[in-house]
């Protein structure tokens, strides 16, 4: 039996490879990649790597076994058909009879279209009758932090998002939840919603990044088309532009403020505060 890991190089997988190390043998962990130069650190501490692309269904072909944990780490290729490319895990996961398929999908309470790839492969999923768990991520911190740039260069925060809160949680967080998942016992068949224990609002972030960077710095609550016409600009394709500035409504609605504490209990500990992840960034 292995867990495996797909997406294992990206910004989450890398975060749930460290930490499953921490917890079994590096022998029993293997990470799928679609890259093998990208996981050369893990193999040389022992890691399995195998090398699979959703977009090649054969590349899944008995990489998986019978008892296997498996976590789904949800496609980022918008333009590819994602339900198709979660699928073909799926069918790979069911014909080699895994213990557990683990998804990586978002908040029931978001209706942003960001969220239809999701409810589909949960859909799919589901379907399957393979033994599930639904690991509903909520918001990453980093997905503000990481992009810090145009925000220091104007002295603005700019988002469509009102007065909205955001249940934000790191990357670390959500990745110890799968971790939690994938080496414990009695999640088979459940659904979590996980979101950071604080949500805030922009305004609150922006007073947060003046209070770290001794700038005065605002928020500036912007419409939805504009936010679109903003991302754009800066080069965003159109059609994702539109999907984020999608999360924006939502999150002006409530949308994304998940108050369930799934996460916490899932890991053991309270979330990581949004102000420890603006002071990582700004060290850089």
């Amino acid at each position: 039996m292995s867990i495996v890991v797909t997406g294992a190089t990206g910004h989450l997988g890398r975060h749930v490879v460290e930490q499953l190390l921490e917890k079994v043998p590096a022998g029993q962990i293997t990470a799928i990649v679609r890259d093998e130069a990208k996981a050369a650190d893990f193999a040389a501490r022992g890691v399995k790597t195998a090398v699979a692309d959703y977009n090649v269904p054969a590349t899944f072909d008995g990489l998986f076994t019978a008892g296997d944990k498996v976590l789904l780490i949800s496609g980022n290729e918008f333009d590819k058909g994602r339900v198709g490319q979660h699928q073909v895990v799926i069918d790979a996961a069911k014909a080699a009879g895994v213990a557990l398929l683990a998804y990586t999908s978002a908040p029931g309470s978001l209706t942003a279209a960001l969220t239809d790839d999701h409810r589909a492969t949960e859909e799919a999923l589901l379907a399957s009758s393979l033994p599930y768990t639904l690991l509903r991520n909520g918001w990453y911190h980093e997905n503000y932090t990481e992009n810090l740039a145009p925000v220091l260069e104007h002295d603005a925060v700019v988002a469509a998002a009102g007065e909205g809160r955001v249940s934000s949680a790191s990357r670390a967080d959500y990745a110890a939840a799968a971790v939690a998942v994938l080496t414990g016992e009695g999640h088979e068949n459940r659904t979590y919603e996980l979101g950071g224990d604080d949500a805030w609002s922009f305004a609150e972030y922006a007073a947060e990044l003046s209070r770290q960077t001794g700038r005065e710095i605002a928020y500036t609550a912007v419409p939805v088309e504009t936010l679109g016409r903003i991302l754009t600009d800066a080069g965003v394709p159109g059609p994702l532009a539109a999907i984020l500035a999608g999360v924006d409504a939502s999150i002006e609605k409530g949308e994304l403020v998940v108050s369930s504490g799934d996460l916490a209990r899932l890991i053991g500990r309270p979330t990581t505060p949004l102000a420890e992840a603006v002071t990582a960034a700004l060290k850089g």
